[in-house]
């Protein structure tokens, strides 16, 4: 090669690598941009301030003299009411709802009514207040016993037993001062409804009644019998 020609390839060169950036090829991607000539764009960690990126959150604060012992009092006054509730005295909630005014029953005179329904196919029981306004209401069916497991002694002494589990749960029986029993109908529920009372379940409400009386449906004369069941 002469020496013009290589002087000439020589400037070419030149003039080719000064022309060319060290940019990637792609002019749609900035990607392959070298690391010293891509500006440095903020991330969102350096647009927070610094106090933020240091420090972690804080626990909250620990409960202060007063709210430790108002959690104090808390605690003594529920022991209270399990102590009071054990041996049977009014707990704080009761002399509140004491304190209130209470709800218009009727005559002072007139007793609490536990009205027993015993027929051959069911047992019903209901505890009503002295106005007649009904406190509970139960059958059998309503506690599992289905089709003739209903008019059986066993689902009448377990009803009567459910019904006065919830006049304690409800505090009644500290309300009730004076029950009258009323029994209806020959059924095999009339029997256990009085042996619950008579038991363990109703010791609570034993000393209160102070009536017991029947209001059996009699027919004086009346419609005509069913005709009587012929069998063979």
């Amino acid at each position: 090669m002469s020496r013009p020609s290589s002087r000439l390839l020589a400037v070419t060169r030149t003039h080719i690598s000064s022309r060319f950036t060290p940019r990637c090829i792609r002019s749609f991607s900035q990607t392959c941009l070298r690391q010293e000539d891509s500006p440095h764009t903020p991330s969102l960690l350096d647009r927070l301030p610094s106090s933020k990126q240091t420090t972690q959150p804080t626990p909250p604060p620990r409960s202060s003299a007063g709210e430790s012992g108002g959690m104090a009092q808390l605690k003594r006054i529920l022991a209270q009411d399990t102590l009071a509730k054990a041996r049977n005295q009014p707990t704080e909630s009761d002399r509140i709802q004491e304190g209130e005014e209470k709800e218009d029953w009727g005559p002072a005179t007139e007793p609490f009514h536990f009205h027993i329904y015993a027929h051959k196919h069911n047992a019903h029981i209901t505890v009503t207040k002295p106005n007649r306004g009904a406190i509970i209401s139960k059958s059998t069916g309503d506690i599992g016993f289905r089709k003739s497991k209903r008019g059986t002694y066993d689902a009448a002494y377990q009803l009567t037993a459910y019904v006065i589990d919830k006049l304690h749960q409800g505090n009644w029986h500290k309300n009730i001062t004076q029950m009258e029993v009323v029994l209806r109908g020959f059924g095999a529920g009339r029997d256990a409804a009085t042996k619950v009372l008579l038991g363990t379940e109703g010791r609570m409400l034993r000393n209160k009644i102070v009536k017991v009386s029947d209001s059996t449906r009699l027919k004086f004369g009346g419609t005509r019998s069913p005709k009587p069941r012929r069998l063979g």
